[in-house]
């Protein structure tokens, strides 16, 4: 899943508050934190959308059925309606 991000945009300082030691680790391990952190904040962000496209498409999966429940039973907030 592609993201909309362009690889090619500027970069740009952010505030981060992050544990020290593990910071430190990190530095022992690449000398690109900042790189190792936006590959993973970029894996973060395609796996949360694709998370939030499965749930709107498991949404619009249901739509029918629910309008063929409804249309056969009626709205099942009906008996409870005020208006």
């Amino acid at each position: 899943m592609k993201t909309n991000c362009d690889t090619a945009a500027k970069k740009r300082p952010v505030n981060l508050t992050l544990n020290e030691d593990l910071v430190n680790e990190a530095k022992s391990l690449t000398d690109n934190v900042s790189g190792v952190v936006e590959s993973l904040l970029s894996e973060f962000v395609k796996r949360e959308r694709r998370k939030q496209l499965q749930r709107s498409e498991a949404v619009q999966a249901a739509v029918p059925s629910w309008n063929k429940f409804n249309s056969g039973s009626g709205y099942i907030a009906d008996e409870y309606s005020t208006l």
